[in-house]
């Protein structure tokens, strides 16, 4: 067992441990280390670090303490010392015939015109102008004559109006000094004269610890095989272990917010029983990105200032040649010369169709070449299976391309949301119903929506979809739609009666609506805050 502490300590030479241990032992307690170090010769820092590390073991116990206290300014001081500025201007004007103003400032020095100030204030001098004598008037106006600075016709004295003084601010601090200020309006007056000051001093409470006992034993963090072996672990002091303090974060995990939007997205398609489309190319051709979507070669956006077009490979070999020559065919003359199963009955655009630029490869620029990708397989199964055609819903979230002037809601790099629906006489209504669902089910951040006719090429009619965001201000377009036109869907070889709905979303501009960003960079792209992905919260769209 532990022998008992015993304290034989001396005033002088003493520890500052051994004077804290002396202090808090039987219960007793030091009230403030700030008193307990001058009262014992110490320096307050250092008790304060002797405090600390002894904290640290459990040996004793703190609590921090504040206070703020009135202190004197080196001035201040000095006026203890030696008296306030306009006593001391006094004490220098002879009771008399007083003292000219400038023998004063010699006699006195820099501290002269303050306390004349004051002392004139507290009405114990006054200052009178003399005349000159008949010698020096002459003498300036010969100065002046020659262009010296023009002086003043007369000389100002000092006289004394008070027979004798009290100096009040030198009282005054001495009382702040033993620790009785005066009062407020006395005090207001030191300070802003800059001879007092308001310092906050900070100290500790220190009483006895739960470890007091095993003062100086080191406690041990770990237990180890050879205490074990030994037997010393019975003697020895552990650390406490707090079994309800939190794990370190993990370094790593976090998604970033257009990944948790994302799953939600695909999550809602796929409870409103949508499959998900294969979206594996990022390089596509021309044909499958435009051609098949019965876009003309000519339109604008299949020029290199909307598109990216690929240098190697720049082209590609891989296009069924039937299904191209159908394609060929209606754009030239709208399916005239086909057969009735693939023929769309329209005028085509009536131009020279180019197998070449067909064949370009680029980056897409709409995940619709997923899509009609997708229509070409269904059309193929249909066929061996006897024309029998089966319903569907399809779905994609994947990355697309586009040559566009970055802003605060454009960037040439962004996710497409794309869904299409299958079947025999669908109407512009059942496009404007699933999308409103479809939105319905993502939260009240988009119950404003709203529909505007547009154009597209592939799709007839067609529409834009908008929702206000409420960062902005304004209407931000969210997506388009329509239903897709026969001159795409009947090249394939379906049936005249079946129809496509489909519609086109970025994944961004939601995100940002629900999110309240003003500028989708800050949401994708190299100028996004990792610490935003760490700390971003769970997405929750109910």
């Amino acid at each position: 067992a532990r022998a008992p502490l015993s304290c034989n300590l001396g005033r002088r030479g003493s520890s500052m441990e051994e004077a804290v241990r002396c202090a808090v032992e039987g219960g007793q307690c030091i009230e403030d280390t700030q008193v307990f170090a001058e009262r014992n010769g110490f320096a307050h820092t250092e008790l304060v670090g002797v405090c600390k590390s002894l904290a640290a073991g459990d040996f004793i116990t703190t609590e921090a303490l504040s206070r703020q206290v009135l202190q004197l300014t080196k001035e201040g001081e000095a006026i203890v010392a030696d008296g306030s500025p306009e006593a001391i201007v006094f004490a220098h004007v002879p009771a008399d015939g007083g003292i000219l103003s400038d023998n004063l400032d010699k006699l006195v020095g820099p501290t002269a015109k303050v306390g004349l100030s004051k002392a004139i204030q507290s009405k114990w001098l006054q200052v009178v102008k003399e005349p000159l004598a008949q010698a020096e008037a002459a003498a300036a106006a010969a100065a002046e004559a020659v262009g010296a600075k023009k002086k003043d016709a007369a000389k100002k004295r000092v006289l004394r109006v008070a027979s004798e003084i009290s100096d009040v601010v030198q009282i005054q601090l001495k009382a702040v000094k033993t620790g009785n200020p005066p009062s407020d309006p006395d005090l207001t007056v030191l300070k802003k004269r800059g001879l007092v000051s308001l310092a906050t001093i900070k100290s500790f409470k220190v009483a006895a610890g739960s470890q007091y006992a095993n003062w100086g034993k080191k406690a041990i963090a770990d237990l180890s095989h050879e205490m074990l072996v030994k037997g010393t672990w019975q003697d020895s002091t552990f650390k406490q272990v707090n079994i309800d303090a939190g794990g370190l974060p993990p370094p790593g995990g976090a998604l970033h917010p257009l990944l948790k939007v994302r799953s939600m997205f695909r999550e809602t398609f796929l409870e409103m029983g949508f499959e998900e489309m294969p979206t594996q190319q990022f390089v596509e051709s021309s044909f499958w990105n435009f051609d098949a979507l019965f876009q003309p070669q000519q339109h604008p956006a299949r020029d290199a200032h909307d598109t990216f077009f690929i240098k190697t490979p720049a082209s590609t070999l891989d296009i069924p040649r039937e299904y191209m020559e159908r394609v060929r065919t209606t754009h030239e003359v709208g399916g005239q010369g086909l057969s009735d199963e693939y023929n769309s009955k329209s005028t085509g655009w009536r131009y020279d169709w180019s197998e070449e630029e067909s064949r370009k490869n680029l980056l897409r620029t709409h995940t619709t070449a997923a899509s009609s990708r997708t229509l070409f397989k269904i059309a193929e199964v249909a066929k061996k299976q006897g024309g029998q055609f089966k319903p569907q819903k399809y779905f994609s979230i994947d990355r697309v391309f586009r040559n566009e002037a970055l802003d605060a809601t454009h960037l040439a790099e962004f996710h497409q949301v794309e869904g299409f629906v299958i079947d025999r006489n669908l109407s512009l209504g059942n496009l404007m119903g699933t999308i409103a669902d479809f939105y319905r089910r993502l939260g009240p951040e988009f119950k404003d929506m709203k529909f505007k006719p547009t154009y597209n090429p592939y799709t007839e009619p067609s529409m834009e979809f908008h929702c206000y965001h409420e960062g902005l201000g304004k209407w931000v377009e969210v997506g388009n739609s329509g239903v897709f036109r026969p001159e795409m869907l009947r090249p394939m070889g379906f049936d005249e009666d079946v129809q496509v709905i489909a519609w086109g979303m970025s994944l961004e501009r939601p995100t940002m609506i629900k999110y309240g960003y003003d500028n989708i960079r800050d949401l994708f792209g190299h100028r996004i805050d990792l610490n935003m992905v760490r700390k971003h919260p769970i997405v929750r769209w109910a």
